[in-house]
């Protein structure tokens, strides 16, 4: 009896870690909403996820609207902040990491023109052939928010 107690209890042990484990959820394109704006996901060349500490996931169906879920951001704290990789659909990278291209060339679902790349050279490739703005992580949110309190 002891040892199926202790069993029944590494288990439910195995259950706990696993489920809080902060590794990012699949987006099933065309089926999960976007946290932010509700919009159904449907390109894999923007969409954004975060990862919170506690293991929760957040979908979004476009770079911007996980940056403006961020700017007031009141859930436990992002563990990992992802972003499609638009030389890689389909493929998340970390945020903090890639390297962003504005470009009126490359529509993205909310109409900011904002794609990443987890390769500096390809979003360099990119611009050099369709031209924009190139930006790191913390100026996409600078800019990003800025646009956003000019709407206000």
């Amino acid at each position: 009896m002891k040892k199926q107690l202790m069993i029944i209890r590494l288990a439910f042990l195995a259950i706990l870690i696993t489920a809080c484990n902060g590794d990012p959820a699949p987006i099933n394109y065309g089926a999960d909403a976007c946290h932010f704006c509700k919009m159904t996901i449907v390109d894999n060349q923007h969409a954004a996820q975060i990862v919170t500490t506690k293991g929760r996931n957040y979908k979004y169906d476009a770079i911007e609207c996980m940056v403006h879920d961020l700017h007031n951001w009141d859930r436990p704290e992002a563990d990992r902040i992802l972003v499609a990789d638009y030389a890689a659909p389909g493929v998340l990278s970390d945020a903090q990491n890639a390297s962003f291209l504005i470009s009126k060339e490359i529509p993205s679902p909310m109409g900011a023109f904002l794609s990443a790349f987890e390769n500096k050279a390809k979003r360099d490739e990119t611009h050099k052939s369709l031209g924009g703005e190139r930006l790191n992580w913390e100026q996409v949110k600078v800019r990003l928010n800025q646009n956003e309190m000019a709407k206000d």
